[in-house]
This record gives C-alpha cells, sequence and structure tokens, in this order.
C-alpha cells in the first residue's frame, strides 16, 4: 500500500493555497488533498461534464453563459448519481491515511469537495462545448 500512497502524493504534487497553525482540519484537507486532485483530474472532468450534458439532450450548450453556470451548479447539487461519480473520481485518488480522515468527516469534506469542483467547472465554462 505504501508504494500506492507515495505514488499518488507523487503525481498530484504540492498543496495548494495557504495552510497555516490556524488552519482549520478541514482547510488542510483542502488544499493538501482536495485541490491538488481537482487540478490533476481537470481535464477529465470537464470531458466527464461535457458527456453529462450531451446525454440529457445537450439543452446545456445553447445556454447563455449565466444558465449554463446556474445549470453546473444545479446539476451537481441536484443529480445524485451524477455527485456521486464525480465523488469517486476523487476519492480514487486519496491515500489510505486520507480515506480514513475522509470518512471521520465526510459530510462537510463532500460539501467543500462539491463548491471547488462546481467553482473550478464554472470558471472554464467556454471549454464545456459540445465537440
Amino acid at each position: 500500500m505504501e508504494n500506492r500512497d507515495e505514488s499518488i502524493v507523487d503525481l498530484r504534487g504540492e498543496s495548494i493555497g495557504n495552510i497555516t497553525v490556524q488552519s482549520s482540519t478541514e482547510e488542510v484537507f483542502q488544499n493538501k488533498t482536495l485541490r491538488p486532485i481537482l487540478k490533476l483530474q481537470n481535464d477529465l472532468f470537464i470531458q466527464v461534464f461535457i458527456n453529462y450534458a450531451i446525454k440529457q439532450k445537450g439543452g446545456f450548450f445553447s445556454l447563455a453563459p449565466e444558465k449554463k453556470m446556474n445549470y453546473i451548479e444545479h446539476v451537481i447539487q441536484r443529480d445524485i448519481k451524477f455527485r456521486n461519480s464525480l465523488k469517486g473520481m476523487v476519492i480514487g485518488l486519496f491515500t489510505v491515511e486520507e480515506y480514513l480522515k475522509y470518512i471521520q468527516n465526510s459530510s462537510n469534506l463532500n460539501k467543500r469537495m462539491m463548491n471547488l469542483l462546481i467553482e473550478r467547472l464554472k470558471s472554464q465554462v467556454q471549454l464545456l462545448e459540445e465537440e
């Protein structure tokens, strides 16, 4: 297991964001684990979202930019299957130690994870185009 964990941490790279003595455990987890994973998986998240939008009859692609942002937020918050799929793409890149920390506070960490992902997709809405 140690080789897997070391490989995952090496693949993800350094933490993103400031970690100080005052940082909460959730904030440390967010900056050391969630942000690097979301960055690493970014291209995959974009393709997964495009595929989701196509399977939903492609209406997303004809929306105005502001409505696209609302759609992204709404879909990730409301479609439980889709949200769970996205969570799995993140959790699959946890180390065993990170997973053990995650399960102690999964509800709050899931909220952080999904909010970060929503903001990431919204900031790249111009890349979310039908191929």
